[in-house]
């Protein structure tokens, strides 16, 4: 038997009877129980393991680990265990918050240049990063403002906005994003959330 890992948790009451809880330092883990021969792209176990992450976060917010890790319980605590201290601080200084995500299509996509093209990396770090994709820069300032924010460039087709959100503040964020729709009609975007803690996870 192995579990399908969710995420970090300060206690073992935000975890249990939802999903199994993993001791791993003096933090807890969820985990989702599957076969050891369980593929985990089955879609049965991807809609599962959704489900058990919403209902997670609805009780307490805490740190999203990618999907894919699957391990026994033992094993997933020993992996884990250096990460437990800061995950634990990043946990008490964000117990009321979530994220929330703005993902932006470009207006004017730019190609990914191509490595082989390229004698010296740093020449390629400089193209690569001239043609990341931009929005509006007003519509980029309007979503600044929504909260703690951080900014990343996906590919040459779209950049994504992660925000920190008070839970209280998830409804008022989602009326700006509706708000916004009407002020930057040419510029197609997608207000999702509340999320776990990912993006912000490693801010103290």
């Amino acid at each position: 038997m192995k579990s399908v890992v969710i995420g970090a948790h300060l206690q073992r009451d935000d975890v249990e009877p939802l999903a199994t809880a993993i001791a791993c330092s003096d933090l807890w883990l969820s985990g989702v129980d599957v076969a050891a021969d369980q593929p985990l792209g089955d879609r049965d176990l991807l809609l599962r393991v959704a489900g058990v992450r919403a209902k997670l976060l609805e009780r307490a917010t805490f740190i999203a680990i990618r999907y894919g890790f699957a391990a026994k319980p033992e094993d997933a605590a020993a992996k884990c265990a250096e990460h437990a201290p800061r995950w634990r601080r990043v946990l008490e200084a964000n117990r009321g918050n979530v994220e929330m995500t703005v993902k932006v299509v470009s207006a004017d996509p730019k190609q990914r240049p191509d490595h082989r093209a390229f004698t010296k990396g740093a020449d390629y770090l400089r193209a690569l990063r001239a043609s990341a994709a931009e929005a509006d820069p007003k519509f980029r300032e309007a979503v600044s403002t929504l909260g703690e924010h951080r900014w990343t460039h996906r590919d040459g087709r779209s950049l994504e906005c992660a925000l920190l959100v008070p839970r209280a503040e998830v409804e008022r964020v989602r009326q700006r994003g509706e708000e916004l729709k009407r002020e930057f009609p040419d510029v197609p975007f997608l207000l999702s959330g509340p999320w776990p803690l990912e993006v912000f996870a490693d801010h103290e």
